[in-house]
């Protein structure tokens, strides 16, 4: 049984603006998969509709054998659990320590109450200290979260994302605001956790290159509709061309040739 399964999956916006139209594929467990394409193809809604940030106008999502979109509350909370979101902008608080902002990622598996209290046992402590060694950040672990820099606070995001024990990351324009070692440290971890933790990935990214080199497979999205889904080696530039229309395609192939 796949991971994750959209099935004719559609999402309007004001009746008038179609951001997702009958969208169909499926995630299987382990994958890492990128999905590209141009600004306001429809990326960032499609991860979004995944734990329902946004709603879809039709359609199903199947994400651990359960339909997201007839979730209640208390059913959808368990699922945002399971799915870990990963945001260009970080989404840290910035005021609270690396430690405090990476044991965020438990609030959803808590009360209201141990929430806002900041009740973490001394286990989800040693394993905050755990993911932050993976990933080079256990030196900052007191440090305020505006101390650091953007490739640190990303990481940050990610060991966050980790601590909710997720079966699926999605991450949404992880490495766009960084430069690009920064974005290389990122994608090397987020390679990492994929094969060392065995948590499925699917990152929206607009570098061709980066999604040839490191994913197997890539979902191409253009005006809200999947117009590629396959293996990162047979995405010819006629392939580019559809994804991102013929003169950005051009670049974007130059681009990606040099990277094979």
């Amino acid at each position: 049984m796949a991971l994750l399964e959209f099935r004719n999956v559609n999402k309007v916006y004001n009746n008038q603006t179609r951001a997702l139209n009958d969208v169909n594929f499926s995630l299987q467990e382990g994958e890492f998969v990128s999905i590209i394409g141009s600004s306001g193809a429809g990326k960032s809604t499609l991860l979004r509709c995944i734990n329902r940030l946004v709603n879809v106008t039709s359609g199903e999502i199947i994400f651990n054998g359960k339909d997201v979109t007839k979730l209640d509350k208390k059913e959808l909370r368990i699922v945002r659990t399971q799915a870990g979101m990963i945001f260009q902008h970080y989404n840290l608080v910035n005021r609270l320590s690396v430690l405090e902002n990476v044991l965020h990622g438990r609030l959803g598996q808590k009360s209201v109450l141990s929430g806002i209290l900041g009740n973490y046992t001394e286990k989800e402590k040693k394993e905050a200290f755990e993911i932050l060694e993976l990933l080079g950040l256990a030196d900052q672990a007191y440090k305020r979260c505006d101390e650091l820099s953007g490739g640190q606070k990303q990481r940050v995001g990610i060991a966050r994302a980790i601590m909710q024990h997720p079966k699926l990351i999605m991450c949404d324009e992880p490495i766009a605001s960084l430069d690009p070692n920064s974005a290389k440290v990122i994608m090397d971890h987020l390679k990492e956790i994929n094969k060392k933790l065995n948590i499925t990935c699917l990152v929206n990214l607009h570098q061709v290159d980066v999604a040839l080199n490191y994913s197997e497979r890539i979902i191409g999205v253009n005006g809200g509709e999947i117009v590629y889904d396959g293996p990162s080696e047979e995405l010819t530039p006629k392939k580019i061309h559809k994804i991102y229309g013929s003169k950005k395609g051009d670049l974007i192939t130059d681009i990606s040739e040099g990277k094979r």
